[in-house]
């Protein structure tokens, strides 16, 4: 299990925990929705997966090493090529530029980004620029894959593509954690976790 958490909560002030404690196992192959109203604490519980934050309350268990987290707001290096975004995670990993280039060009095109390889992060939209760092992610072969809202600024027909991909990416044996308020992103999840607030 790459991640279990054993009655985890948390709370930024004293006597005030965002959610009930919270017992579960994110495990390779699956994929795991996080919902709840805006302020629950979603992006807290996947900081929480990614050791970033200590929880006040619980137990976390992690296996493994290699976590990858794309955020709502994509962060990425303004003057970079979206191919070489793509490409650095695979050059780090020991592969040859060349071929790198040729698996990020086909992840871009998995992610509806072939026409944009050549441009600058700080020229693509904000629904290009998720999309590149969903395809950054899966490159990066990830044992935990945390997502923040990846559909939020995706139409349907592309947010429906991009949680086909995602699922590939459980399915190569990745633990995805997916924090959203999306019903269809909710159904193509194997598990769901509700956020609820204290009694």
């Amino acid at each position: 299990m790459p991640v279990t958490f054993e009655e985890v909560s948390h709370e930024f002030h004293p006597g005030r925990p965002l959610f009930r404690p919270i017992s579960c196992s994110f495990a390779a192959g699956t994929i795991t929705g996080v919902v709840g109203p805006s302020g629950c604490g979603k992006s807290t519980l996947l900081a929480i997966a990614a050791g970033m934050i200590r929880p006040s309350v619980g137990t976390v268990t992690r296996s493994g090493d290699r976590c990858v987290w794309v955020f709502q707001n994509p962060h990425g290096v303004a003057r970079r090529s979206a191919l070489d975004h793509v490409s650095l995670p695979l050059v780090a990993a020991g592969r040859r530029r060349r071929d790198a280039d040729l698996d990020a060009e086909r992840l871009l095109t998995d992610f509806g980004l072939a026409d944009r390889a050549d441009v600058p992060f700080s020229a693509l939209s904000g629904g290009e620029a998720q999309r590149l760092m969903l395809a950054r992610a899966v490159a990066a072969a990830p044992e935990l894959l945390l997502v923040d809202e990846p559909t939020a600024q995706l139409d349907r027909p592309m947010a429906a593509h991009v949680n086909t991909v995602i699922a590939r990416l459980a399915t190569a044996g990745a633990a995805v954690v997916i924090a959203t308020h999306d019903a269809d992103t909710r159904r193509a999840c194997d598990e769901v976790i509700r956020l609820e607030g204290p009694r």
